[in-house]
């Protein structure tokens, strides 16, 4: 396979509802879709996962876009690969930006499938025919989460993640478990928490929580080992764990009880599935994170979280979770709390051509 084209497509769309955490509320979300043509016209679709500013990490739509013009893109155009596996090694002299990586690499392997005519979740060793989708639920004020759990517990999702920060989590909490108490809950701090507060993270034990995300800083293994030796609750790492080493090492010391897989966080499906294998070998619970995607990135979660070691519903939801028109066609549903995982070759939908055109602000063409 050689690559003959390149496109950057940067698109906005508006969401639904507006999505609020600890740190932000994101209303309209930026994306950069990469679509890369082969030799015969072929295209195969990935997408960048960076926010327009930097909070949840450094990259942006902005940074991300220089770096696969300038540094990505430049070192696939033109030269054959036999497989996806070998782009982390064109890029590994690129330091870190793993979403403009995630995003290319992603590109790649659309498209390898797609002329090999095998599903994305068949290529990644995938054993699922439809995977369990969960619910992340932004900050908002008790009732207004109480009747948004309620609707996605009618729509059939199997897990609820509500977002926490100090001075909104366990009367949230008390209040959710009040109306829902054996609804399968875990929490996202999004390290709104440091050690000082390990006396009231312990009252978190109380709630029957699957697991408390990310609650201390976002570049720390050391202190969640210390915190998760203090807590019934399993830790769950997101933010800290960039890499198969993070995840290795962090393991290691005890940081965490389950893992989060974020394939923009941690550089691309090839490195996913590391940190996959590992996780299998070591019987650590894993599951599939969600970045606010349009259908293009939703679609390469449905084929990784289709690996046997994605014991724990996803943050996959419905397209019409999000949007009221997503980028895909078919859009993604759920069923009974389920989501079916395509066997058409590649990611196993197609690109809305005029969705696209509609929600774009700019594309640039990148040939070899």
């Amino acid at each position: 396979m050689i690559l003959r084209q390149v496109t950057l497509h940067h698109v906005r769309m508006t969401l639904k509802t507006p999505f609020s955490n600890s740190l932000t509320t994101v209303t309209d979300r930026e994306l950069i879709l990469v679509e890369a043509e082969d030799e015969v016209g072929q295209s195969g679709w990935g997408e960048c996962v960076a926010f327009s500013s930097p909070w949840y990490t450094e990259e942006t739509v902005e940074t991300a876009w220089h770096v696969m013009r300038d540094f990505l893109i430049p070192r696939l155009l033109g030269t054959p690969l036999q497989h996806p596996g070998e782009v982390p090694e064109r890029f590994r002299a690129i330091r870190r930006h793993p979403m403009a990586k995630a995003a290319v690499e992603g590109a790649v392997w659309d498209l390898w499938c797609r002329g090999q005519g095998i599903s994305l979740a068949s290529a990644l060793g995938g054993t699922r025919d439809r995977i369990e989708a969960g619910v992340a639920v932004g900050a908002a004020d008790l009732d207004t989460m109480l009747e948004t759990i309620r609707q996605r517990v009618e729509e059939g999702y199997r897990r609820v993640k509500v977002k926490v920060k100090p001075e909104a989590d366990v009367e949230v909490l008390e209040g959710i478990r009040e109306v829902f108490p054996e609804l399968p809950l875990m929490v996202d701090a999004n390290s709104a928490y440091t050690l000082k507060d390990l006396k009231h993270l312990k009252r978190m034990d109380t709630f029957d929580l699957l697991m408390i995300e990310q609650p201390l800083a976002v570049d720390d293994i050391v202190d969640h080992a210390r915190l998760q030796a203090e807590l019934v609750t399993p830790i769950c790492l997101d933010e800290s764990l960039q890499s198969f080493e993070d995840v290795r090492k962090a393991l290691e010391l005890g940081s965490c009880s389950v893992v989060n897989v974020k394939v923009g966080r941690v550089g691309g499906l090839t490195e996913a599935k590391r940190i996959h294998d590992l996780c299998q070998a070591e019987g650590i619970p894993l599951w599939c994170g969600g970045m606010l995607e349009s259908g293009i990135a939703r679609a390469h979660n449905i084929a990784l979280a289709s690996l046997e070691g994605f014991n724990l519903p996803g943050d996959i939801s419905a397209s019409n979770r999000y949007w009221e028109q997503d980028l895909i066609q078919p859009e993604v549903t759920v069923e009974e709390g389920q989501i079916a995982v395509p066997a058409r070759p590649g990611i196993g939908f197609e690109v809305d051509r005029e969705r696209l055109q509609a929600v774009r602000l700019a594309s640039q063409v990148f040939t070899c």
